[in-house]
């Protein structure tokens, strides 16, 4: 009954009244006009908390068990349970940085720029071989082929017509592995001479002459004319003077 009264604090006689007290009877009893007055007070001032909290339902803001307004997003844990899923840092001073300078997440090999050292061999190691001590790791080179022979030597045979160093020409040929394609150098060189200058043909010599019994020998030498000369008709069709040269 209290609720269905008026929302203004004073009726019109109360208004007009002056200062003289006056009293209402509500069910029988007779009540003072100030009472009523804060009846009505009170009655408005609920169903203003009830209008607002209706309007703020629809934000997302909670509240605790403390009675205190949470943000939506925050979780407040309330079980032991919870405080030990929560991540985050418990002293709320955490820098952001990751884990273990970035070296600790999954497929990471270590921090950028961490060089390794030798790992050295334990003695006790249930793998351990003596032999493995006496082991001694070589580079190998894989001979070249005729074809791989060609397209090595054509641009070092080139350069060297350019610079006329034929120390540098040995010296290069001694990191190839040649194998069986020893006897084949004298004759890559003639046949490019052939194609050359005169000036060409004498350095050719020359480079030769130098590379026998260093890089090739004299029996290779002496293959490698053979075969010039088994291989003329073909090199008169590049150079027609070769049979004279």
């Amino acid at each position: 009954e209290l609720e269905s009264l008026s929302d203004a604090p004073f009726s019109g006689d109360e208004e007009n009244g002056g200062s003289e007290e006056r009293k209402t009877e509500i069910n029988g009893n007779w009540i003072p006009a100030t009472s009523i007055t804060e009846a009505k007070i009170n009655a408005k001032a609920k169903r203003r908390l009830r209008k607002t909290s209706s309007r703020d339902s629809g934000r997302g803001d909670s509240v605790s068990d403390n009675g205190e307004t949470l943000k939506t997003g925050v979780v407040v844990p309330t079980s032991p349970k919870g405080k030990l899923l929560d991540r985050r840092s418990r002293s709320g001073k955490g820098r952001g940085l990751p884990k273990k300078g970035g070296a600790g997440g999954k497929g990471v090999w270590g921090t950028p720029g961490q060089v390794y050292d030798v790992e050295e061999v334990d003695i006790k190691d249930p793998n351990y071989d003596d032999d493995q001590e006496n082991c001694v790791y070589e580079t190998v080179v894989l001979p070249l082929d005729e074809r791989a022979f060609e397209k090595t030597l054509t641009p070092i045979i080139q350069e060297y017509f350019e610079h006329g160093d034929t120390n540098e020409v040995s010296e290069m040929l001694k990191d190839l592995n040649l194998g069986e394609m020893k006897y084949s150098v004298p004759v890559l060189a003639v046949s490019l001479a052939l194609e050359g200058k005169a000036s060409h043909r004498e350095m050719t010599s020359k480079l030769i002459s130098d590379l026998c019994g260093t890089v090739v020998s004299k029996t290779d030498v002496e293959k490698s004319f053979d075969r010039l000369l088994k291989e003329l008709p073909e090199l008169v069709l590049d150079s027609p003077r070769a049979p004279q040269v």
